[in-house]
C-alpha cells in the first residue's frame, strides 16, 4: 500500500490502451492485487489479471463479491457487463502494465534508492542495510525477497513521502529480464553481491549472467562491488570496490575469528582500522563487508560503522510451521517485524485450516518510518481484514493504542510479563502466529509453545514445493486439471500441512491411499475433492460420512458400494473408475466394458466422476511403444464408455513423468506425485525442480579412538588409524537403514562428507570424522539435494520414493516459508 493519491481514471490514462469501462472513475487506489487470495482493503484495490497456467479472469466474480471494483484485464471477450459497478481497464500485457505503473510511481520520488542484485546474499544485505541505516533514515525496502518481475513492482509501490531512503533487490532467472526491473527501480546506487550458480541454467554461461545483472546498474551514480567484477561495469559508472587481495577502495587485509565473532583488519583511504562482526561463516562475512563498503561510500564515519556492524543480528529468512502444545500449530516468524512482512505472515496463517481459531501474538513494530498512530491504525485494519480471531499484543506502543483494536484483544508491556501472567496452557486447538521484533525475545514464547522435538528433523521447504507445483502447472495444456497425490503422508512430507498449501494454490483434486488419510484431511479443514485410491469395503461408511470419493477397480467393490448406498437412499455418488491398461495391478479390463455399462444403466446409486489408468513406464524411452499402446487402450475404452452411458467424465492417465513426456496424453486431468517434492524419474538432477526435503540431525558426542578400536554392535567398525568418531542422533528407527552402515552411507558436516563406521543402531549411528573440523552440537545433513537423495537411494538399491516414505513419523517435520 502507499498513501499517494491515484484515481482509477489516472491509472487508465497511464497504462490503458483506450478500451476502458469506468463505472466509478473517481475511485481512489492504494493497493495492487496480483493474488486473488490476498485481499486487504477491497474498496481501494485494483486487481491485475496476470497471465499464467490458469485463466485468472475466473477470479474476478469472487473478488467483485468481496468488494474489489477495479480490474486490469487482457481478455477482450471477457463479459465485463456482469459487473456493472466495476472499473475495467483493458491492456494487451497485464504484467507490462503493472511494471509501467510501478515505474511511474517510482518517478515521483527523489530520495536515494539502492538497487541490489547478485546470485546470493541479496536479501541479507538488504535487511542488514535496513538495520544499519534505520538510525539515520526512514527506509522503505522490499518485503521478504520480493525481487521478481512481479515482486519488484509490488515492492516499489510501497514508496511514499513518509520515507527518505529505499532499498530494493532485483533477481532474474532468464536473459532480458533485468532491463525491465532497472526501469522500475531506477537505482541511484547499485550493489552487486556474490555471483554463484543459482539460475546458471537460464544462461549460456556465467559471463552472460553477470552481464545481465549489470543491466541494473547502467544509470547508477555509484556501484559497490567486489573488485573482481569491475570489468563488467559501464565505463561511465563510478565504482567503490572491496577486495581481500587486490587493490581496491576497501581492502580486507586480515580476518581473525574470536569467540563467534570475526575481526576484520581493513584499509580505506590509506587508514587502517578494525571492524568486528558477530558472524564467522564465509557468506555472512562477505555480506557484512558489502554493507561496510556501502556505509563508507555513503560517508558514514568509521566509529559509527564499527558500533553498528558489531550489533548486526542474523536475519531470519523464513517463517516456520511447527507442532505446538495442546493440539496447536505454531508459525514462528520472529525477528522480522514490519507491516509488509506481517501481511505476508497473516496470509500464511490464513492458509492453515487445521484448527478453528487463528491467533496472533504481535510485538511493537519498530523502525517503520510511520507515525505511531498511523502505523497501528494500519495494523488494526489489517488484522480485521485478515479475520484474526485472537490478538495478544506485547509492547508499550501497542498497549498505548489498544483502543484501535478489538475489545477482546489482550495487551502486555513486555514478553516476560506475558509469560508470567498469561495461562499458556489455555492455548488449545488453534494456529498461533508469533510475529515479534528481535528485542522482544519471542524465542522464549516459541520454546514454551512448541512441542519438544527429537533433534533429528525433516525440513520441508514450502516455497520449493510451490515452485515445483507451478512448474508442472506451466506444462499443462489449456483447461487440464491437476490432481495432487498426498498419499503415504505426502511421500513422507506431512499431511494437512502439504494439503493446505495445495488447496491454497487451487489444485483441483487430492488423492490419498486410504480412507483414514482422507478423514484426517477433512478434520483439518481441507475442502477439496479427495479421491481414495485403496478403499476397503469396511471404510465405505466413513467415506460417505466425510464426503470422500472412492476409486472402484472391481465388480466386488462396485457391488458392495452400491448395496451400502442403497441403504442410505443415496443416488449418483461420485466414483473414480480404475482401468488396467497394462500395469496389471488393479483395475477393470476392456472385456468388462459391457458389464460396467449395464450396471451403470441399471443403477443410479453411483456416477462416474473420473476414469483413469496408470502408465507402467512413462519415463522410459525404451518402453515408449508400450506406453503408446496403454494410452490408446485408455482413450478407446473411455470413448466407448461415454457413448454407452450417455454422459462425459474426467479422464486421466498421466503421472509426474508423463506430464512432460506425453503432453498429448494429458486428457482432462493429470496426477502429480513425487514431482511436487523435486523428484522426476526423467532426471537425477533436474534444474527445473527444487529440492523440498532436508533431513538433518546433530552431533551428540565426539570420541578419540586408537587404531584397531572397534565401534558399535558386532564390532564390525574398526579404526584403521588413530582418529575420531562422531555419534549422531539418527538410526534405523528414524528411517536411516542398517544397509547404510559400515561405510556405505555418508553425511555432511560443515560441508565435509563423512562416512558411517560400524553398524547403524536403532536411534543413532557413528561417523568417521578423522581429520575433519567437527565439534559436538554441529548440524549434520543426511540429504538436502537431489543428487544426495538419489545417491542414498542407489546405495539402498531402491528409489527416492522409498527413502522419503521410510522416514519415521517420530522424525519431526518443520515446515518453512521464505
Amino acid at each position: 500500500m502507499n498513501s499517494e493519491i491515484y484515481s482509477i481514471q489516472e491509472i487508465a490514462s497511464l497504462i490503458g490502451e483506450g478500451d476502458n469501462h469506468l463505472a466509478q472513475p473517481h475511485q481512489i487506489i492504494h493497493h495492487i492485487l496480483t493474488d486473488s487470495r490476498k485481499v486487504t482493503d477491497a474498496s481501494s484495490s485494483v486487481f491485475f489479471v496476470l497471465k499464467g497456467s490458469k485463466d485468472a479472469h475466473q477470479f474476478i466474480p469472487t473478488l467483485y463479491q468481496a468488494g474489489v471494483k477495479a480490474f486490469i484485464y487482457y481478455q477482450k471477450d471477457f463479459n465485463i457487463n456482469d459487473f456493472p459497478e466495476a472499473n475495467f481497464i483493458y491492456v494487451n500485457d497485464t504484467l507490462h502494465a503493472l511494471q509501467q505503473l510501478a515505474a511511474h510511481h517510482r518517478s515521483k520520488f527523489n530520495y536515494p534508492v539502492i538497487g541490489i542484485t547478485g546470485s546470493n546474499g541479496k536479501t541479507i544485505v538488504k535487511e542488514w542495510l535496513f538495520q544499519l541505516l534505520a538510525p539515520d533514515y526512514h527506509v522503505v525496502r522490499s518485503p521478504k525477497s520480493y525481487n521478481s518481475q512481479i515482486g519488484v513492482p509490488l515492492a516499489v509501490w510501497q514508496m511514499d513521502k513518509q520515507y527518505d531512503f529505499a532499498v530494493f533487490e532485483a533477481g532474474l532467472s532468464l536473459p532480458h529480464e533485468m532491463a525491465k526491473l532497472q526501469n522500475i527501480i531506477k537505482p541511484d546506487i547499485g550493489i552487486l553481491t556474490n555471483i554463484g550458480s543459482p539460475h546458471d541454467e537460464g544462461f549460456k554461461n556465467r559471463t552472460e549472467k553477470i552481464k545481465e545483472k549489470f543491466e541494473l546498474f547502467k544509470e547508477v551514480k555509484l556501484l559497490i562491488c567486489n573488485q573482481q567484477y569491475v570489468s563488467f561495469k559501464a565505463s561511465q559508472v563510478n565504482v567503490f570496490t572491496w577486495s581481500f587481495s587486490e587493490h581496491a577502495d576497501l581492502r580486507i587485509k586480515h580476518q581473525t575469528i574470536i569467540d563467534q565473532h570475526t575481526c576484520l583488519n581493513c584499509t580505506y583511504q590509506q587508514e587502517d582500522f578494525d571492524i568486528q562482526i558477530p558472524f564467522t561463516d564465509k557468506a555472512s562475512i562477505e555480506n557484512a563487508i558489502t554493507c561496510l563498503a556501502t556505509l563508507l561510500a555513503l560517508k558514514v564515519s568509521i566509529p559509527v560503522i564499527s558500533t553498528r556492524l558489531a550489533r548486526l543480528h542474523q536475519v531470519k529468512m523464513r517463517l516456520e510451521l511447527k507442532s505446538g502444545i495442546n493440539q496447536t500449530s505454531i508459525i514462528d516468524d520472529s525477528y522480522n517485524s514490519d507491516v509488509s512482512s506481517l501481511e505476508i505472515a497473516l496470509d500464511f496463517l490464513n492458509q492453515q485450516n487445521q484448527h478453528p481459531v487463528k491467533t496472533l501474538i504481535l510485538s511493537d513494530i519498530q523502525q517503520s518510518g510511520l507515525k505511531s498512530e498511523v502505523l497501528y491504525s494500519k495494523v488494526a485494519k489489517l488484522l480485521k481484514a485478515k479475520h484474526i480471531d485472537k490478538l495478544i499484543a506485547i509492547g508499550p506502543q501497542l498497549t498505548s493504542f489498544k483502543t484501535l483494536f478489538n475489545t477482546s484483544s489482550q495487551f502486555f508491556l513486555d514478553t516476560d510479563t506475558f509469560i508470567e501472567h498469561y495461562n499458556l496452557d489455555s492455548f488449545n486447538n488453534e494456529t498461533i502466529l508469533l510475529k515479534g521484533a528481535r528485542q522482544f525475545e519471542f524465542e522464549k514464547i516459541s520454546k514454551i509453545l512448541t512441542q519438544k522435538v527429537h533433534e533429528t528433523i525433516l525440513e520441508i521447504n514450502l516455497n520449493a514445493l510451490e515452485q515445483n507445483l507451478n512448474y508442472y502447472k506451466s506444462k499443462l495444456q489449456q483447461g487440464v486439471k491437476l490432481m495432487a497425490m498426498v498419499k503415504a503422508f505426502a511421500y513422507g512430507s506431512g499431511s494437512y500441512e502439504i494439503a493446505n498449501l495445495l488447496q491454497y494454490n487451487k489444485v483441483d483434486y487430492l488423492a490419498v491411499a486410504y480412507a483414514d488419510e482422507g478423514i484426517a484431511l477433512r478434520q483439518a479443514g481441507i475442502t477439496l475433492p479427495i479421491m481414495v485410491m485403496s478403499p476397503e469395503v469396511s471404510s465405505f461408511e466413513a467415506i460417505v460420512k466425510y464426503n470422500l470419493e472412492p476409486e472402484i477397480f472391481s465388480f466386488t467393490a462396485l457391488s458392495s458400494l452400491h448395496q451400502y448406498l442403497k441403504t442410505l437412499n443415496k443416488i449418483q455418488y461420485p466414483i473414480h473408475l480404475k482401468l488396467d491398461t497394462g500395469m496389471h495391478r488393479l483395475g477393470f479390463e476392456e472385456k468388462d466394458l459391457s458389464a460396467i455399462k449395464s450396471f451403470l444403466l441399471d443403477n443410479d446409486t453411483v456416477k462416474i466422476k473420473t476414469v483413469f489408468s496408470h502408465l507402467a513406464a512413462s519415463e522410459a524411452p525404451q518402453h515408449d511403444d508400450y506406453t503408446k499402446s496403454q494410452i490408446h487402450k485408455f482413450d478407446s475404452f473411455c470413448k466407448n464408455l461415454e457413448a454407452e452411458i450417455g454422459y462425459t467424465f474426467i479422464k486421466h492417465i498421466c503421472n509426474t513423468s508423463a506430464i512432460r513426456r506425453w503432453p498429448k496424453a494429458q486428457f482432462d486431468m493429470v496426477r502429480l506425485g513425487i514431482g511436487l517434492y523435486g523428484i522426476d524419474n526423467l532426471s537425477k538432477d533436474d534444474a527445473s525442480l527444487h529440492q523440498v526435503a532436508t533431513l538433518k540431525t546433530t552431533v551428540s558426542q565426539i570420541k578419540e579412538l586408537k587404531k584397531g578400536d572397534t565401534i558399535g554392535y558386532g564390532r564390525v567398525g574398526v579404526m584403521q588409524q588413530d582418529g575420531k568418531i562422531a555419534t549422531v542422533k539418527i538410526g534405523y528407527a528414524d528411517g536411516y537403514q542398517r544397509a547404510l552402515g559400515k561405510g556405505f552411507g555418508s553425511m555432511f558436516i560443515n560441508n565435509q562428507e563423512v562416512f558411517t563406521i560400524g553398524n547403524i543402531c536403532m536411534d543413532m549411528c557413528m561417523l568417521d570424522i578423522t581429520d575433519k573440523d567437527v565439534k559436538e552440537g554441529d548440524e549434520v545433513i543426511i540429504f538436502d539435494s537431489q543428487p544426495q537423495l538419489y545417491k542414498m537411494a542407489e546405495q539402498l538399491h531402491t528409489i527416492p520414493y522409498e527413502v522419503l516414505t521410510n522416514i519415521s513419523q517420530r522424525v519431526k517435520r518443520v515446515y518453512y516459508y521464505e
